[in-house]
């Protein structure tokens, strides 16, 4: 009998002891059963580390590092990829949730969809006690998402599934961050085709510590600047109103504060 493919979902973690639990639980709760975590612990200075050593006590699907230093986000992703024993790689953030069908159902849609790389969702977005606040939703097929990239991030980058196989090494470009997601994507763009799942099966939580909040202002910079190399080195075509938009939206960057321009774009990309 052939078995079923094997998921590895990677999660690095840095001070979040109030949360972990919970986005553990969340993969704890899937529908589908055969997944591995690969939690990273970045030098917490917090209970964070002991919060993962007990998860992984309890479930031996649960593999828990414990990075000496602090490396980033970046760092700590690619050694859980590298790390990794399945198939596809899901991605959960140690403050976030995923519904408990996620991954059943972005297993099946790669399952079926050979042509597909990588597959994300539509998300909720949440407050910092995941009281839903609302949904945010992204173009469903390739074209559309390849096309939006040079407006805003056609992805939840936190909810995407990956085909293995896919992924260089290092998957991320420690070089890039914090937008080094926004690079893998638009990379497994000129290796297949990518597309999203309509329904909202990712929860974001929003506070003051996530890194959306925290680095706002860089990760636009970097954005622009992985858009730029898209356009070289990825095969993108950029159309004459995408630089408008991106001039517009690079003026603004320096004229509106980033926790007012997050509040704005979050209003404009959002659905009830």
């Amino acid at each position: 009998m052939k078995s079923e493919p094997l998921v590895s979902v990677i999660m690095p973690a840095w001070n979040n002891e109030d949360y972990i639990e919970t986005a553990v639980d969340s993969l704890l709760n899937q529908t589908y059963k055969n997944w591995e975590l690969i939690v990273v612990n970045d030098a917490s200075s917090d209970k964070t580390g002991e919060v993962i050593d007990r998860l992984a006590g309890k479930d031996k699907r649960i593999r828990a590092y414990h990075n000496k230093q602090n490396i980033k986000q970046t760092r700590s992703r690619n050694f859980a990829i590298s790390k990794a024993k399945g198939k596809y790689i899901a991605l959960l953030d140690s403050d976030d949730e995923r519904l408990p069908t996620s991954l059943e159902k972005q297993l099946k849609f790669l399952e079926t969809n050979s042509d597909v790389v990588a597959v994300g969702t539509a998300a909720q977005w949440c407050d910092g006690q995941m009281n839903r606040l609302n949904d945010r939703r992204y173009p469903l097929g390739n074209q559309e998402i390849r096309r939006t990239f040079f407006r805003y991030s056609p992805f939840c980058l936190a909810s995407l599934m990956i085909r293995a196989d896919k992924l260089e090494s290092p998957a991320y470009n420690p070089q890039l961050e914090p937008a080094e997601d926004i690079d893998l994507a638009m990379r497994l763009g000129a290796k297949g085709e990518l597309a999203n799942l309509a329904e909202p099966l990712y929860r974001v939580r929003t506070h003051k510590q996530s890194v959306t909040q925290r680095g706002a202002r860089l990760m636009e910079k970097k954005t622009f600047y992985v858009r730029r190399q898209a356009v070289r080195n990825y095969g993108y075509e950029v159309t004459l109103a995408d630089k408008i938009y991106n001039g517009v939206q690079f003026a603004t960057m320096y004229l509106m504060p980033p926790r007012l321009r997050f509040w704005l774009f979050n209003k404009i990309r959002s659905s009830k």
